[in-house]
């Protein structure tokens, strides 16, 4: 395949929630970079611990607006896991706005979120058409596929999934594993969760975990287990526009997301082969590519070819 044979594709960029923890003036700066990007959708929020606080309430919702101003659909995401009441009552807060749309994380964000629109996330395990049919009913307008369902179990889930639900797949980033009520990155420094003093903020893309042959193999994220390598699926681009995917999922890292966003972008508008477009993205993954759970296959493995 060679530079612009490439068929522009209709398929949406949605930019993640960071995953990390990052200082306010980072968040700030990388958020200020992405509303001038070619991004579509912006996902905004913590979604793995709420002690992360370098952000208030109202800063996000100065983002959000900043954001949307700028053109992007803003969609606000929930914790994945809810183990305070504090927790639950931010929740309550956050689903009984009607300003911005609402990623659910769990089913308690869903329950919060009845009669109103809102994105059912990854982390709800929805693996079947019974399920989509049950939340698209309940308000959910788009769902996140989960990470570890294959392209053909998507494309059979496509062919009956309810009328007007979109449908969106994580396509680049590290891989959101499992969630945990222990904290591993203050176990790793023998520190209690409740007395962490915020080491996250020393890993700014989480702690790599190696097997004992020295593979990289994990990655922790606090109370997050994530892969090591960077899901990527560029090279199955015009797969994911044939089975009628309306939306790709980007995951922000510390360095180099806007480039990232870039080679998608030249990507999706067929003035980059995807050949190509898969190349310059190696050079952005900290520690290498993986896409086997795409096809079927251990999840470590890596396509070797991209799919016209």
């Amino acid at each position: 395949m060679t530079p612009n044979t490439q068929k522009p594709l209709s398929l949406q960029l949605a930019l993640g929630p960071i995953p990390y923890f990052w200082p306010a003036a980072q968040v700030l700066d990388f958020y200020a970079a992405v509303a001038a990007s070619p991004i579509d959708i912006v996902y905004l929020g913590e979604t793995v611990c709420s002690k992360r606080r370098q952000l208030r309430e109202q800063d996000w919702l100065t983002l959000a607006n900043t954001l949307r101003d700028a053109g992007k659909e803003v969609v606000f995401s929930t914790l994945n896991l809810i183990e305070a009441d504090s927790e639950l009552q931010y929740l309550e807060r956050l689903c009984a706005q009607d300003d911005f749309l609402v990623e659910a994380n769990d089913m308690a964000a869903v329950q919060a979120r009845v009669g109103r629109p809102f994105v059912g996330g990854a982390s709800l395990n929805l693996y079947n058409q019974h399920s989509l049919r049950r939340l698209h009913a309940l308000g959910m307008q788009r769902w996140v596929l989960p990470v570890e369902l294959s392209g053909a179990t998507l494309a059979e889930l496509q062919q009956s999934r309810p009328p007007g639900l979109q449908t969106e797949v994580f396509a680049y980033g590290r891989l959101p594993l499992a969630y945990s009520a222990r904290c591993f990155t203050a176990r790793a420094y023998n520190r209690a969760k409740d007395d962490c003093q915020f080491v996250c903020l020393d890993h700014p893309d989480g702690m790599l975990l190696a097997t004992r042959e020295d593979q990289e193999f994990l990655c922790l994220n606090g109370i997050q287990t994530q892969s090591a390598q960077s899901y990527n699926l560029l090279p199955h681009l015009s797969q994911l526009a044939d089975i009628g995917v309306d939306v790709l999922r980007i995951s922000p890292q510390s360095q180099h997301t806007l480039e990232i966003i870039d080679v998608f972008q030249q990507c999706r508008q067929g003035t980059l082969s995807l050949a190509t477009g898969n190349t310059q993205l190696q050079a952005f993954m900290p520690t290498g590519p993986c896409d086997g759970y795409w096809s079927d296959r251990p999840g470590l493995a890596t396509a070797t070819v991209c799919h016209p």
